[in-house]
C-alpha cells in the first residue's frame, strides 16, 4: 500500500483515513483509543497506520494518555508590545495550570518554512497557540492540521468566524471608532491616521473603524499614512503631517508610532495638545510616563494570552466547555495628549 503523490512526504492522518476507508476523525479516535470505535474499524485503521508507516504524533499520544503538560506558541515576533504581552499572558496562565510553554519563532511566511515549523511544534507538544497578527502567523494558523488542538490569537475578523475556529481577539474596529469619535467630539473637524501594517487584509480593523467614524460624522476621510511599527516610522509620518496646518488630530496604530509623531511635531514647533492632539493604541507601559502623557487605547493583550491558554487547556483536558471564540473589549484611556482645537 503506497501513499500517492510525493513519496518523501510523511503520511498524514488523512492518508491513513483514505487507505482505511474512514474519516480522519475516526482515525483520530483510534489514535486516542476512544471506546466508541468498532473493533473491525480499529483493526483496519491500525493496519493502515502500520502499512503506511504513519508516525503517531506526540500530541495524539499525549491526548490519549492525559500526560500532555506543555504547549507551544508560534509567533513571528517576540518584542513588539502586543506580541510580548500575549506571550506573558500565556505563560502566566500555563504556570498556574502546571504547564510548560515553548516558543517557536516563525522566521518567514514562506510556505515550506511555515509548514516545517507547524509540524515540529505539533509533533512535540500538547497543543499550539498561534499569534496570527502578520502573514507568517496567518499562514501557520491555516497550515495547522485540523486534528491538532490549536487556538489562534488573531486580528479582529471581518466577519464572525465559524464556530469550529478557536480564536481570540480584541475588537480593534470598535476601539478605533470610539477613539476617533472622541477626538471629533472635542471639536476637531478631522482626524488623520498613521497605520501599522496589517497582516491579514488590505484594510485593517483599526483603519476600518477610524474610517467609519469619520463617515458617520460627515467628515472627510484623509489618506491613510502607511508606516511601520516603531517610533522612527512615526517620526517620518509626523514630519509630513506637521507641515499641514489643517492637521489638528492624529490617531496612531500603536503607541510607538505616537511617540515618533509627537517628537516630530515638537521639532516642527507644533505643540501637543495645543496645536495637535495625538492618540495611540495599546497602552504600552511608557505611554503614561512621556510628556505629555499619551492618550491611548488600552488593549489587554496579557488577558488575551490567558484566554487563549484557557481555551486550549479546556480543549486538551476536556475538563471545561470550550467556547468557540471570544473578543476582549478595549478601553480609551484619556490623558494629557488631547484637547479641543484652538479654533474653538
Amino acid at each position: 500500500m503506497n501513499v500517492t503523490g510525493n513519496t518523501r512526504r510523511q503520511p498524514s492522518i488523512r492518508d491513513v483515513a483514505t487507505a482505511a476507508g474512514v474519516s480522519h476523525q475516526t482515525v483520530s479516535r483510534v489514535i486516542n483509543d476512544h471506546p466508541s470505535v468498532k473493533s473491525a474499524t480499529r483493526e483496519r485503521v491500525n493496519r493502515a497506520i502500520e502499512e503506511l508507516g504513519f508516525r503517531r504524533s506526540a500530541t495524539a499520544l499525549a491526548l490519549a494518555s492525559g500526560r500532555s503538560q506543555s504547549v507551544t506558541v508560534l509567533t513571528a515576533n517576540t518584542t513588539h508590545h502586543g506580541y510580548a504581552s500575549v506571550l506573558q499572558g500565556v505563560e502566566e496562565a500555563a504556570r498556574k495550570a502546571a504547564y510548560g510553554v515553548g516558543i517557536s519563532v516563525l522566521e518567514s511566511a514562506d510556505e515550506q518554512t511555515v509548514a516545517a515549523a507547524v509540524q515540529r511544534a505539533g509533533d512535540s507538544v500538547g497543543g499550539l497557540i498561534v499569534i496570527a497578527y502578520d502573514p507568517a502567523g496567518v499562514a501557520a494558523l491555516a497550515a495547522a492540521d485540523p486534528d491538532l488542538p490549536v487556538v489562534g490569537v488573531v486580528e479582529t475578523p471581518a466577519d464572525p468566524p465559524p464556530h469550529d475556529r478557536l480564536w481570540v481577539w480584541t475588537d480593534d474596529r470598535q476601539a478605533a471608532y470610539e477613539a476617533t469619535g472622541h477626538l471629533l467630539s472635542l471639536g476637531h473637524r478631522n482626524v488623520h491616521y498613521v497605520a501599522i501594517p496589517s497582516g491579514t487584509r488590505r484594510v485593517s480593523a483599526r483603519t476600518a473603524g477610524w474610517q467609519r467614524a469619520l463617515e458617520d460624522a460627515g467628515a472627510a476621510v484623509p489618506e491613510v499614512v502607511h508606516e511601520g511599527w516603531g517610533p522612527e516610522s512615526g517620526y517620518a509620518a509626523g514630519s509630513r503631517l506637521a507641515r499641514d496646518p489643517e492637521v489638528t488630530a492624529v490617531l496612531c496604530g500603536n503607541d510607538d508610532l505616537a511617540l515618533g509623531v509627537m517628537r516630530a511635531l515638537h521639532e516642527a514647533g507644533r505643540s501637543v495638545p495645543g496645536d495637535v492632539s495625538v492618540v495611540g493604541f495599546d497602552d504600552a507601559p511608557h505611554s503614561a510616563f512621556v510628556t505629555p502623557t499619551l492618550t491611548t487605547v488600552r488593549l489587554d493583550f496579557s488577558g488575551l494570552g490567558r484566554s487563549a491558554f484557557d481555551l486550549l487547556h479546556g480543549l486538551l483536558t476536556r475538563s471545561t466547555p470550550v467556547k468557540p471564540h471570544s473578543a476582549a473589549v478595549p478601553e480609551l484611556v484619556v490623558r494629557e495628549s488631547i484637547a479641543p482645537p484652538r479654533h474653538l
